[in-house]
């Protein structure tokens, strides 16, 4: 039977050096206080020479490396344990062409990198490391671009349908993150448009449905209607959301109704019913379940073996960060089920952004550190002995 108690499981792969170091990060990250020094004074450290420190802890914990051609010890480490890689390049906040031109080419060489390599199932981009944020929030809104903005998202429109045609030319399956609700429509929008020309025979392109948002379920059933109606798969990645403090700030400041769930057992619903939805349609349907909670994964695990789904079909992935929730990932790749790692990379003064949002996520998600710790020392204890 599945469980996520098994902790010599969970961190098979770690040794005892390396588990006392993420029992030391995850009690620094425990801490509201220290995380928020951190976030203000860890890009001062970098800049007066603590690089080093950074690398060889945080960084080393959350991260695959500095570049593609780094995450390889990651990517071989993983596969060891049948868990897949999802390779991420974590730049953020960039707004010149020349820095969406330096993402573009990234994600294509993840692509290159990733092709016929099975440790690698999948690639990930987001639009924003392609397009202006401004320009995303004016098209979502609908509102009438410039002779000079229209030329620009016709560069965007070009970016993403290469990106989404030279995974398809490798057979390589790539997610569209999804991003903030007053940019998502411009998102949905070019994941469906290339859904719609890639996954004719099946799900190559993914797009990515924030759960925690109470329309998203509704919207993940259009997309189906669509599909049906036009003869496409649809690639579903689930998650639950990443902005919810800064979407339901936005909404409160512009007195808008929140897109949020008002209790996180709405979230957790929405998340279960998309699941149920991605089974009942698993003939034009592929899904990836990105979740750190362990019920959502026990439900999706459950739900295949009532539909007698064998836990090796590649049209359903489980998929969590790397450095986190290793009791779900492992637990779940040694009893045979599809499992994926997202692992980012970057320079680590430019993942920094990413990692900061890693620590205060886990510091506002109540629980996720305790049960973290917990495990690791319920580990430490049992080779103790």
């Amino acid at each position: 039977m599945l469980s996520f108690d098994n902790t010599e499981n969970a961190f098979k792969a770690k040794s005892d050096s390396e588990l006392s170091r993420s029992y030391q990060l995850f009690k620094l990250i425990g801490n509201p206080t220290l995380v928020k020094f951190g976030a203000v004074f860890t890009p001062l450290f970098l800049n007066i020479g603590f690089k080093g420190l950074i690398k060889k802890t945080i960084f080393k914990q959350f991260v695959g490396g500095e570049s593609i051609d780094d995450c390889s010890k990651t990517i071989a480490e993983l596969g060891k344990y049948n868990v897949g890689t999802i390779l991420d390049y974590s730049v953020e906040g960039k707004e010149s062409e020349e820095d969406f031109n330096h993402c573009f080419e990234e994600t294509l060489g993840t692509i290159k990198k990733a092709k016929g390599d099975k440790n690698i199932p999948f690639c990930v981009f987001k639009v924003t490391g392609l397009a202006r944020f401004a320009l995303l929030e004016k098209v979502t809104a609908r509102q009438e671009l410039s002779a000079e903005e229209k030329a620009e998202w016709k560069r965007v429109e070009e970016r993403v349908h290469k990106i989404c045609e030279a995974a398809h030319a490798a057979d390589q399956p790539i997610f569209i993150d999804a991003e903030e609700s007053w940019i998502q429509q411009a998102i949905d929008d070019l994941a469906d448009a290339n859904m719609g020309r890639f996954n004719k025979q099946k799900a190559i392109v993914y797009n990515t449905y924030q759960l925690y948002r109470h329309d998203r379920v509704s919207f993940l059933k259009q997309t189906l209607e669509k599909a049906k109606a036009s003869g496409f798969h649809v690639g579903a990645k689930l998650v639950r959301g990443a902005y919810m403090e800064k979407e339901r700030k936005r909404a409160a400041e512009n007195n808008y109704p929140s897109p949020i769930n008002d209790t996180k057992e709405n979230t957790a619903r929405e998340y279960n019913t998309a699941i149920d939805v991605c089974i009942e349609n698993l003939a034009i349907m592929a899904v990836c379940a990105g979740s750190h909670n362990e019920k959502s994964s026990l439900h999706l695990a459950d739900l295949m073996e009532k539909k007698g789904i064998d836990k090796a079909d590649k049209r359903i992935y489980f998929s969590q960060l790397l450095g986190m929730s290793d009791h779900i990932s492992y637990n779940l790749s040694l009893n045979g089920y599809n499992v994926a790692k997202y692992v980012p990379y970057g320079p680590v003064k430019e993942v920094l952004p990413y990692l900061i949002r890693r620590a205060q996520e886990n510091t506002s998600v109540k629980g996720q550190t305790g049960r973290e710790l917990s495990l690791i020392m319920k580990e430490k204890a049992r080779r103790k002995k």
